[in-house]
This record gives structure tokens, sequence and C-alpha cells, in this order.
């Protein structure tokens, strides 16, 4: 069992050694005892929360002191206080565990043509707050050279041996079709009446697909800002420039748009955030921008094959963001509500752009910005264009 110590409280050299008081070991926990024995790995704890204070008069400085929970196993506590003008050390330990069984985040109902021959595992998306690597195993009468409809039984363990257990319904057909989507557009005036308020201004993202815009006639279309893709990250390792850029990034300022810009990103560490960051900086150039530099990372599909867990994820957003933010850009997250509401853990402590295509977004955490279409028509664009909202005083 691994053993971390963790030292609670800086005690100040001349006090311990200088004036040489002793130091009683509180042995008996009649002064201080712990609230709770156990908690869960990667929580949010101050040595406030945990410590049971027996005696008003008993006083610890460092009682909001936030503690490393980061790792598995016992955990060393020293925490020293004073009480009657005598100096005490009280020891303990608590138990980080890892409790929280792996999610699935994808349908259970799958179709593959007959004779599938790709691991039946990777039909469905399965992640851990804490393990990267997801034992799969599937039980269940199935013939994958017939067709039919079966039942199979997934079974999803963690490194901790935590378990999910899931039913998918698994259709062999001889060919796979796809149902036809009725084609609809989103005016941007009409989001513009509908949406626009004193708090709130109205605007597109764009990327390469959307190719030559004239910024004028979106201006005059009634956008005020524009949040543009700067580069994409082809999870090789290449990073490279949006074919429209520079160019988009000009333009858009010499008609008035306000800018902020986007990396769309594959990264599965803190270093290779870390690089993105800086190839987006590098790219800017201290070109000035009126909105945050966003790191979008959405390749859920693929979330299996990269090995990492919902806390890596959430660091690695979180290198990309506090890398621009030393180079005095605001950082900003781009996601879907569901991955915002269940993945995406440390959303509060930066700003968020919200994507969701509905009418009424219902989703109750924080956000910034709005994307609430991507079936957007405006002038000067041709195509379809996402929309999206800005809040001013959120």
């Amino acid at each position: 069992m691994k053993y971390i110590k963790l030292i609670l409280i800086l005690i100040v050299f001349t006090f311990i050694v200088g004036c040489k008081k002793k130091i009683y070991e509180d042995k008996t926990n009649d002064f201080l005892d712990l609230k709770i024995k156990e908690v869960e790995v990667y929580k949010e704890l101050y040595l406030n929360d945990i410590i049971d204070i027996k005696n008003k008069d008993i006083d610890i400085t460092s009682k909001n002191y936030q503690i490393n929970t980061n790792n598995l196993g016992k955990l060393e506590l020293e925490v020293f206080y004073t009480y009657n003008k005598k100096n005490y050390l009280y020891k303990d330990y608590i138990e980080v565990k890892d409790t929280t069984p792996p999610l699935v985040f994808s349908g259970t109902t799958k179709t593959v043509e007959i004779n599938y021959d790709k691991n039946l595992c990777d039909l469905i998306t399965y992640g851990d707050n804490y393990s990267g690597d997801i034992k799969c195993s599937i039980t269940g009468d199935y013939d994958l050279s017939k067709l039919g409809s079966y039942k199979l039984n997934y079974t999803l363990s963690d490194s901790s041996k935590n378990e999910t257990n899931v039913t998918v319904t698994l259709n062999v057909k001889n060919t796979i079709t796809q149902t036809p989507t009725v084609s609809t557009k989103t005016n941007f005036s009409d989001i513009y009446q509908l949406h626009k308020k004193e708090n709130t201004e109205i605007g597109i993202d764009v990327s390469k697909w959307q190719g030559e815009i004239d910024f004028k006639k979106v201006h005059d279309a009634g956008a005020t800002f524009v949040m543009m893709r700067l580069g994409v990250h082809d999870g090789n390792g290449n990073l490279t420039v949006d074919k429209y850029f520079k160019e988009n990034i000009k333009n858009a300022k010499a008609n008035g748009l306000k800018v902020g810009v986007y990396l769309y990103s594959i990264a599965t560490s803190k270093k290779e955030a870390i690089n993105q960051a800086d190839f987006a900086l590098k790219t800017l150039n201290n070109e000035k921008l009126n909105l945050p530099i966003v790191f979008d990372w959405e390749s859920w599909s693929s979330w299996n094959s990269f090995k990492i867990s919902f806390h890596d994820i959430n660091e690695i957003a979180n290198a990309f963001i506090e890398r621009v933010e030393e180079k005095g850009y605001q950082g900003m997250l781009y996601s879907s509500k569901f991955y915002l509401e269940t993945i995406w853990t440390n959303n509060k402590n930066y700003p968020v752009w919200l994507a969701h295509y509905t009418k009424n977004t219902d989703y109750q955490g924080k956000y910034q910005i709005w994307q609430l279409c991507n079936n957007g028509r405006i002038s000067g664009i041709n195509g379809d264009v996402d929309i999206d909202i800005m809040y001013l005083n959120d």
C-alpha cells in the first residue's frame, strides 16, 4: 500500500527550534478527531471538512488547507495545533479510494453488417474517472454470420475493480442504411430578433468549411463577433493553421467584428496540450483578441482508443487554458451540454462555450457563449454556419 505523507501546516522554525517549546502528541483524540475515514479520489477536500475540533479554544491555523486526494491509498495526516498555550501534534490517516464505476456514454442499440469482424467492445463508448484502461468483456449468444437481433451483456471494469454492466442490442443486417434527414435552416435574422437584448451579442463561428467570407455583409446582417478556427490537430501529432484563418482574422477585424479563436485538439497529455497552446500563441504572434482562445476537444467517439481518464482530460484542458492565460489571453472551454454535465468537472474554473442545438437550452451550468445551431444562414457566407449568442453580464 502506498503511503503519502501530508504536512498540513507550516511550522515557523523559530517557534519550534528557537523557542524550544515542547510538542505533545495527541494520542487520546481528546482535542481532535476525524469526521471521515474515507474519501473519493479527486474530491475537493479541505482540512476543515474532515477535522472535528472538540474545543473552541483550539487554534489550527491550517484548517483551510486543501488536501491532495489525487492518489489512492492511505494519506497520513499530521496536524499541529495549540491549546492552553501548549503545542500538540495529532496524527491519523484517511483512505483515498476510487469507488466510481465506469461510465457508458453512447447508445446501447447497435447495428452491424453480416460477418462483422471488428472488436465488439468498440461498438460502445466508455470511460472512467480514474482509470484510463477499462477492461471490457462480453457474454451472450450471438452469431455475426447470421442475420438477427442479439442481446449482449457488457461488463466494464476499471483498475479499482469497479464494474458497470449494460445490455446491448446488436442487430446484424445485410446492409446498413442511413435514415435521410430533413434539412432545415436557421436564419440569422430570426435568431437576432429573438435573442438580441441589452446583455447579449449575436455572432457566428467559422472555419475553412465556410470558404471565403464577406465580413462586411456579415457585419451588416447584425453580427458583432466571430469565433474562428485558428488551427487543427489531426491526431497524428500534426498541427496546421486553418486555411482561411489569417484571411478571416484580418477581414473580420477590418469590418468591426470582435474576434476570438479556437484550436481543435486531440491532445492526450498535458505536455501535448501545452505544445498546442504554444502553437496557437505563435500563430497569433501577439495579435490582440477581443474574445478568448478556446480549447476545443470533441473526439468522444474515439475515446476508447485514447486510454485516458476523465480526470486526465480535465487536466489536459487546464494545461492549455493556463498556458494561454499566462501570456495575457483569456482561455475558454468549448463542449456540448452532455459532456459538460458528465465529464468536464473543472469547467467552473474558466468560461464555457456551450454547444446545444435547441431553441431553449436547459443546461444549468454557467456559460459565456451559446452555440445554438449549426445550420445557420447569414449574408456573406455561402452555406451553413454556426450561430452563437454571447452573454455580456455572465
